[in-house]
């Protein structure tokens, strides 16, 4: 057997999408080796086979592209996106339809992420012991349009009939978004209209850069901001009595970053 490579190290041998890469593998024309769920790798002198036996098009071949072969962006459903390979350094949501692609999160975003959920799961161990506390990446979808990986979200014990073996299927009680340079506008705006409408009681948003962290209640269908906080001051929600965020840990960022 020749070299084994991923979708990517296939996409930059032949000047392609990692997108095309995907779609050529749906429809064989190139051949694929299924090592487990989601991962595949490619044998290097097979896939050449396939080019020289014309098998993928020549005049795909000097063109990038960027649409995905599975679903036209904005027609994306949790079907279409549960067949997606996953790719390294990357992760995927559906929003209203459209398939996003975004790069992993940074290693101060998961150390955000970690404080965070550790004092939240001590809270609601308490507070709600029926109810689960889960980290990204989890799959919630609220629409068959609308598939998401909040980082941190909790659902109480009386709704766990929307907890599935694979993912959540229904809006959860608490989500809490911490954001990256690169999704701003997408957690404030974006996301923040798609669990209005879904119903998601509590929407929290985490700006690392900012130390700052904004809660958000739904009421009368709109979100309303009650709680800002940062590092030194006190957290206190109405709906979580008790609740007793120490914002300096989660914020906490070494001296040599």
């Amino acid at each position: 057997m020749g070299s084994l490579l991923t979708a990517q190290e296939v996409a930059e041998m032949l000047n392609l999408s990692v997108d095309t890469v995907w779609r050529y593998t749906r429809q064989k024309k190139i051949p694929v080796m299924e090592l487990g769920k989601k991962q595949y790798r490619y044998e290097k002198e097979a896939v050449l086979a396939a080019l020289t036996a014309g098998k993928i098009p020549a005049e795909d071949l000097p063109v990038k592209e960027e649409s995905f072969g599975y679903a036209k962006q904005g027609e994306y459903t949790y079907e279409d996106y549960v067949r997606i390979p996953e790719e390294p350094g990357y992760r995927f949501e559906v929003l209203e339809g459209m398939l996003i692609r975004e790069p992993s999160p940074t290693t101060h975003h998961q150390r955000v992420v970690f404080a965070l959920s550790r004092q939240l799961a001590d809270f609601f161990e308490g507070f709600d012991p029926e109810g689960e506390l889960f980290i990204a990446p989890l799959d919630v979808t609220l629409t068959s349009r609308n598939v998401v990986q909040p980082d941190i979200l909790f659902i109480s014990g009386s709704r766990r009939s929307i907890m599935r073996p694979e993912r959540i299927d229904g809006p959860c009680d608490l989500v809490v978004e911490v954001m990256s340079p690169s999704n701003r506008r997408k957690d404030r705006l974006r996301k923040l209209e798609i669990y209005r409408r879904a119903g998601v009681p509590h929407y929290w948003l985490v700006d690392p850069e900012e130390n700052i962290l904004e809660a958000f209640v739904l009421r009368d269908e709109r979100y309303v901001l009650i709680v800002v906080s940062g590092p030194g001051d006190r957290f206190a929600h109405p709906d979580f009595p008790g609740l007793d965020l120490d914002l300096a840990k989660v914020f906490y960022r070494p001296e040599y970053e």
